[in-house]
């Protein structure tokens, strides 16, 4: 998902217009427009002001990685993202958490690969 997509998801799931944001970073909104298109992409200091206005890591909005939490709590542990499934509280705590590590593996590979190929496409 491109830079542009992600910040549109993000002012979105905000419920924020364009001209908000835009206020917010001291930018106009036709600029914010242009990011959200893909026609250009933000400077350094814009990019860490979009990244704390929407509250996600610069990392996730480029891209790099699929968690858009700042922190680096895993979104597996987080209780909102909790994982449901007939018999999942009939597990044991530690076959949860070996449940988990596979996922987080998965994640692990699935962000290499995509890297590996945004790479090859450089």
């Amino acid at each position: 998902m491109s830079l542009g997509k992600r910040l549109r998801i993000e002012r979105e799931r905000n419920g924020w217009s364009q001209l908000y944001v835009a206020e917010k970073l001291g930018i106009t909104n036709t600029v914010l427009s242009n990011y959200e298109r893909d026609y250009r992409d933000p400077d350094t200091e814009t990019l860490k002001k979009l990244a704390d206005l929407y509250e996600v890591s610069a990392d996730y909005l480029l891209g790099r990685s699929e968690y858009s939490a700042q922190t680096t709590t895993d979104p597996l542990d987080d209780p909102s993202r909790n994982i449901q499934f007939n018999g999942w509280d009939k597990l044991s705590p530690e076959d949860q958490e070996e449940i988990k590590a596979f996922f987080r593996a998965k994640i692990m590979i699935r962000e290499a690969e995509e890297r590996d190929r945004r790479n090859k496409n450089n």
